[in-house]
């Protein structure tokens, strides 16, 4: 999981914030949200962490409702805090079991409307793993 990727290199400090901030709220950061954490070892000033649907037993509307929150909490999040840019890896695809298409328009379907609603000029970052996941961020923004 990328997560795992992005708390190894950034080292045990970002590791002991999250406990902290999950510690201080008393509960596990519910689905949808985000928070927001330094970068530590990370070359990146910041990372935004957001909880994605788990998507079982079919994809439903609230599933799509939760992966969209994702992102809005994210970019939100991220103006909030004077960042310039944002990556977004493939949210929820992995093992949370998102079909790779339908987040992918989520994805960019809601980074447009965002910044078109809102005028923002964050620059977007669609960080891709898999070559498959590629091809269909390419197709979608090509378009």
């Amino acid at each position: 999981m990328i997560v795992n990727c992005i708390h190894s290199a950034a080292g045990l400090p970002l590791r002991y914030k999250c406990y902290e901030i999950m510690r201080e709220q008393g509960h596990e950061e519910p689905t949808g949200q985000a928070k927001i954490t330094p970068g530590y070892n990370l070359p990146s000033k910041f990372v935004l962490h957001t909880v994605g649907p788990i998507v079982s037993g079919g994809l439903n509307d609230r599933h799509c409702e939760l992966l969209k929150s994702c992102y809005l909490s994210c970019l939100k999040l991220a103006e909030e805090n004077g960042c310039k840019s944002i990556a977004f890896c493939c949210i929820s695809t992995g093992v949370f079991g998102f079909p790779q298409r339908e987040a992918a328009q989520i994805a960019v379907n809601t980074v447009k409307e965002y910044k078109k609603t809102t005028g923002s000029d964050i620059k977007v970052i669609f960080n891709v793993f898999r070559d498959d996941d590629l091809m269909i961020y390419r197709d979608l923004l090509d378009r």
